[in-house]
């Protein structure tokens, strides 16, 4: 069983930065690519953008696209989630999520494990 926490969130000002980490148990972390995903109040849940097992390739929607960065450390079984220049319509629970692969995916379905999340609110 594999479990990934998220830790970071919390309330900014529009304009702001906040980066989000998502630690992983276990000894896979390095086979599999890992994913952010973002719900915000009566919205469905949308992909922010993911890294591949290796941290060689990353895709973002297009919403957070030159904002914000995922990078990840296999050493420490962490993905972060860099996010800058924050607006309102960012505000959100944020979950990590395992892929169930190394590489890239789009949509929920091709994770398999996921966080329980972390508030992210911006203020305008």
């Amino acid at each position: 069983q594999v479990q990934l926490v998220e830790s970071g969130g919390g309330l900014v000002q529009a304009g702001d930065s906040l980066r989000l980490s998502c630690a992983a148990s276990g000894r896979t972390f390095r086979w599999y690519a890992m994913g952010w995903f973002r719900q915000a109040p009566g919205k469905e849940r949308e992909f922010v953008g993911a890294i591949s097992s290796s941290g060689g390739s990353t895709n973002y929607a297009d919403s957070v696209k030159s904002r914000f960065t995922i990078s990840r450390d296999n050493a420490k079984n962490t993905v972060y989630l860099q996010m800058n220049s924050l607006k309102p319509e960012d505000t959100a629970v944020y979950s990590c999520a395992r892929n169930r692969g190394p590489s890239v995916g789009l949509g929920s379905r091709d994770y398999d494990y996921w966080g329980q999340g972390t508030q992210v609110t911006v203020s305008s």
